[in-house]
């Protein structure tokens, strides 16, 4: 090398010191700012019009005081539609499920088939696959339609605009909000959309991470949690509103984490310099309804609900097994139950829960119904029609408290992705070592947490 080369990399070295964090924005935009200059002075465009409107839109939705405001609007309003809006068609799978249930157990009995075939098939693997797919279908059919439709729109671009900042100071990608918003209709799909983040270690940043966003399985939990004992507390005007807003919190609690996570990992195992983030915002476009459609409904939702089937229906034939056996008086899942109590009184909680988390790994989605049965001592997974009996089996019968509902809520936020999410994550990275973490990691995360949460709250009790 010569020396003149020498001496100019030297200074290079030099200058590059003084420079900003960021000198790579400031770089990108001085080049599209002339761009923009020159294309204005020697062309015309027949749709100038539109392009003046679109840049007339994103000085609103991408500006510091309006975007993040917007964003939180229009996110939570898809939130709530798809929460209110997947009650009823719910209700309507799950009797329909369980009524053909009741008439193929009544013919398998007609036919002389022993109870125990009739209810390991009907009241054991199907009923966890019935309960899986009226729980999961109605809420993924409508949130990711509604979230392909700003996909195809044009504004998540501008979501990943408007966080950009807040996933830089964690050393993430910009791209993980869109990630992140995926993983509340299903943390699975979260993890493949994770495919739009270029840069190796970042991605594995954002697939270790999207499982601090509650998916549509750990709804059910959260919204009987915050009906039975926050929105009891208030006057029936107001009770369903403070428990959206108690579910809305603990969504924040989660992004919280996915940011503090984030930024731990960036600077442990997951060292390395953050890429540069150059996102050029598409123009605003009409969406097309076939390909929301396909996209929506046959490669998220279809696809998602297919891979957690799979993992139900082992998990209702292990609930069936354990509430049918009996040693010494009681079930195999009491007994298991009382094991677990002395750790699970430890976080706040009891060991009927821990045991219905433990069954839950395929599919989060039966953890309400494992509870049940396990505190009524029936045989099969069980429900009930009005909070207010739940409460009296919780509360009254079983003992639950304040307590019990913060930690229940924080440990469902962070535990364990299901087994679903777990394999996604092996799919995703090819690796038994990452998908190891990307399930034990937030389940240390959530022991941690509620113990802790116990501790000060009985210290100062």
């Amino acid at each position: 090398m010569t020396q003149p080369a020498a001496i100019a990399l030297q200074r290079a070295a030099e200058l590059r010191q003084s420079l900003g964090t960021n000198f790579r924005d400031e770089a990108v935009r001085s080049i599209y700012g002339e761009a923009a200059r020159i294309a204005a002075r020697a062309t015309v465009t027949a749709n100038s019009v539109r392009a003046g409107l679109d840049q007339r839109i994103d000085r609103i939705v991408t500006s510091p005081v309006f975007g993040l405001p917007i964003m939180a609007f229009m996110l939570g309003t898809i939130f709530w539609v798809t929460i209110t809006g997947a009650n009823v068609p719910s209700a309507m799978l799950a009797d329909g499920f369980f009524w053909f249930e009741d008439v193929a157990a009544g013919w398998f009995d007609k036919l002389g088939a022993p109870w125990w075939l009739t209810g390991f098939i009907w009241h054991g693997v199907y009923k966890g696959l019935a309960w899986v797919i009226s729980v999961m279908l109605p809420p993924m059919a409508i949130f990711f339609p509604m979230f392909t439709i700003l996909e195809d729109l044009g504004y998540l671009p501008r979501v990943a605009f408007n966080l950009d900042f807040l996933f830089k100071s964690a050393g993430a990608h910009g791209k993980q909000a869109l990630t992140m918003a995926m993983g509340f209709g299903c943390n699975a799909a979260g993890i493949i959309a994770t495919r739009v983040i270029n840069s190796p270690r970042e991605r594995l940043i954002a697939i270790l991470t999207n499982n601090f966003v509650p998916c549509n399985g750990r709804f059910p939990t959260l919204i009987m949690l915050a009906t039975v004992f926050v929105g009891a507390s208030f006057s029936p005007g107001f009770a369903s509103l403070a428990a959206a807003g108690t579910v809305l919190l603990v969504v924040l609690i989660g992004v919280m984490f996915t940011l503090a996570v984030s930024y731990a990992l960036s600077r442990t195992i997951l060292r390395g310099e953050a890429s540069a983030f150059t996102l050029e915002l598409p123009p605003y476009r009409r969406p097309g309804v076939m390909r929301i459609l396909y996209t929506s409904l046959i490669d998220r939702t279809l696809f998602v609900l297919w891979r957690a089937m799979l993992t139900a229906a082992p998990a209702g034939a292990v609930i069936w097994i354990l509430g049918n056996i009996i040693v010494g008086g009681a079930s195999l899942a009491q007994h298991t139950a009382n094991f677990l109590n002395p750790l699970g009184h430890a976080i706040g909680l009891d060991g009927v829960i821990l045991l219905a988390y433990i069954i839950a790994i395929p599919a989060n989605e039966i953890v309400v119904p494992t509870m049940v049965m396990v505190y009524l001592g029936g045989g099969m997974m069980s429900d009930m029609d009005e909070f207010s009996d739940l409460k009296r089996l919780l509360v009254d019968q079983n003992g639950w408290t304040l307590l019990t509902a913060v930690n229940l809520m924080l440990f469902s936020l962070l535990h364990n992705p299901c087994a679903t999410t777990i394999l996604t994550i092996y799919k995703e990275t090819l690796s038994k070592k990452w998908a190891t973490i990307g399930a034990l990691m937030p389940l240390s995360l959530a022991f941690i947490v509620t113990f802790v949460v116990a501790s000060v709250w009985r210290w100062l009790a």
